[in-house]
């Protein structure tokens, strides 16, 4: 996987994962760079991501480690073997990295697990509605910028269509983003067909969590499970004003994973979902 700089959050999951096994064994980076025949600098950039790494440089190093998961490592083999250029780096000039590097997760995920409060699930959005959201950016976009961002947002949905497997996507969306008028009746109308629409495909499920199930933890989130090919290498994403954070520490994952299975539950199932989505449109 070649870096460019700066390193994409993938590049530097690879490192930290690296950075990970040789901590599970108690070795230093010295202990380390000793057993791996190098030096301290190339065990610390590789770690770090400031250098890139090839997939036989990671089975190597998984051995001197003894890392016994082969399926972890045939994985972390995979992320290293990454190369070419992918739809997103037409937007480097324009696209903050955070954007950018959720564009990659959702490329390379498995599996994607949702769950939005106030807004619709970006890869199920109309691009009226998209239009209606960018519109209230703080501060507001120059219409070129404007254009470009419609266009990344627009792409990122082309993930659904992936070949030759798509990954299963679950989104869990609150009433309340339902409810909020982005663009008018009317634009928030087409966007609730569009969205009945899309959770027809066979690997979208989307699930309502309406206002009568009362308080949930994590209310003010919305979140994105990214699941990859290991559990290990589970990522998600949470919003912030600032743009996406990144999080695969393992007590992390485990407390996003039970907070989205408690919204799941909590959730109508697909078939009542749609016929809520259908209600709603027609209250409009």
């Amino acid at each position: 996987m070649p870096v460019r700089k700066p390193p994409t959050e993938r590049q530097r999951r690879l490192g930290a994962e690296l950075r990970k096994m040789r901590e599970h064994v108690g070795l230093n980076i010295s202990e380390a760079a000793a057993i791996h025949r190098t030096d301290r600098t190339t065990v610390s950039n590789t770690e770090s991501a400031r250098s890139g790494v090839s997939s036989d440089r990671v089975r190597v190093w998984a051995a001197n480690y003894s890392c016994p998961d082969a399926e972890y490592i045939d994985a972390l083999a995979e992320m290293a073997r990454e190369r070419g250029t992918y739809w997103w780096d037409e937007y480097r000039d324009s696209a903050v990295a955070s954007a950018l590097d959720l564009a990659e997760l959702e490329h390379h995920a498995a599996a994607l697990r949702s769950v939005q409060i106030t807004h619709m699930p970006g890869l199920l959005q109309h691009e009226d509605y998209v239009r209606a959201v960018f519109a209230e950016a703080v501060p507001p976009m120059a219409p070129e910028a404007f254009e470009r961002m419609l266009s990344f947002r627009i792409r990122r949905s082309g993930v659904l269509d992936r070949s030759p497997v798509p990954p299963v996507c679950t989104f869990v969306i609150h009433e309340m983003a339902l409810r909020i008028l982005f663009g008018g009746r009317a634009v928030l109308k087409a966007q609730l067909h569009h969205l009945l629409e899309q959770s027809e495909r066979e690997n979208v499920v989307v699930r309502i969590l309406p206002l009568e199930a009362g308080g949930f933890p994590a209310a003010a989130n919305s979140t994105l499970l990214a699941c990859g090919p290991v559990a290990q290498l589970d990522t998600v994403q949470t919003d912030t004003a600032a743009g996406s954070m990144f999080h695969h520490a393992e007590t992390h994952l485990a407390n996003y994973r039970a907070v989205i299975d408690l919204l799941e539950e909590r959730s109508l199932g697909p078939g009542r979902s749609r016929d809520f989505i259908r209600e709603a449109a027609q209250q409009l």
